[in-house]
């Protein structure tokens, strides 16, 4: 079966998702009712532990939505237990040089192409799907993403973009801006100039570009696709609970001293 994310990146078309960081079935549910082309699972950040990530996994797959789970840095043994749940892609954080992409990428690929271990769960339907079916399957099926994250991945990035397995390049712009001193100032004039050097030479070679935040400003999200982002990831989940919560409150103790009295 095809990955209909991975269909949608080979064809450069334009996608859209949010994040999930605060664990739940429930959250992983709602999303699903509402058309985004992909959940981004977060690993690297949040408390969300492996049963967590396998009912997101599970629920969102239920609901036709893809689960592209980023992981933490530098652990083999967290990518290969992430990717037996069967997530349809995975996201490598700060990613600096084409060395550390090339580890990142062998280890979804299993031998020759890699050195992923073999053991799946989910991932193969707990054996209704046999191994070398899965094996081929995923070979083209998995989505592949690394964060450009650091002025030393923008200067890497011309060797970094040689490896054949990226399917896509999501830009981190707040932790970018931290690593030139500016952490935080994400429209400052250096960090802006960073980015589009990195997104001249993503473009000019063909590549899918992503950009990641936790603002839902529509002006936001219109500044990166008009930068030339295919992909960008907008929201989070507990921003979603708080935003909400807080006007609930205020509204609420603006109607108690409206009523106490009476």
């Amino acid at each position: 079966m095809k990955n209909l994310l991975k269909e949608k990146i080979k064809n450069k078309q334009k996608i859209f998702g949010t994040l999930l960081n605060m664990g739940g079935s429930y959250v992983a549910d709602i999303y699903g009712y509402f058309g985004f082309d992909f959940v981004w699972v977060d690993t690297e950040h949040s408390p969300m532990g492996y049963k967590d990530v396998l009912d997101a996994i599970t629920i969102l797959n239920g609901h036709n939505t893809a689960s592209i789970v980023r992981v933490g840095m530098d652990d083999y043994n967290h990518v290969k237990r992430i990717l037996e749940m069967g997530p349809d892609g995975i996201i490598f954080p700060n990613v600096e040089t084409a060395e550390y992409a090339d580890k990142c990428m062998k280890a979804t690929l299993y031998p020759p192409y890699g050195n992923r271990g073999s053991g799946p769960l989910r991932a193969v339907r707990y054996g209704l799907k046999p191994m070398m079916e899965y094996v081929d399957e995923q070979f083209d099926n998995l989505c592949r993403f690394i964060q450009i994250e650091s002025a030393t991945a923008v200067k890497n990035l011309k060797e970094i973009i040689k490896n054949p397995y990226i399917d896509g390049y999501i830009f981190g712009p707040f932790d970018l801006s931290g690593s030139i001193g500016k952490l935080g100032d994400v429209e400052c004039a250096e960090n802006i100039a960073l980015i589009e050097e990195a997104i001249k030479i993503l473009k000019d070679n063909g590549k899918f570009i992503g950009m990641a935040m936790t603002s839902t400003d529509n002006a936001d999200q219109e500044r990166w696709y008009a930068r030339g982002a295919d992909m960008v990831c907008s929201g989070v989940d507990f921003d979603y609970i708080m935003r909400e919560s807080k006007k609930t409150s205020e509204q609420l103790k603006e109607l108690v001293k409206k009523y106490e009295n009476k």
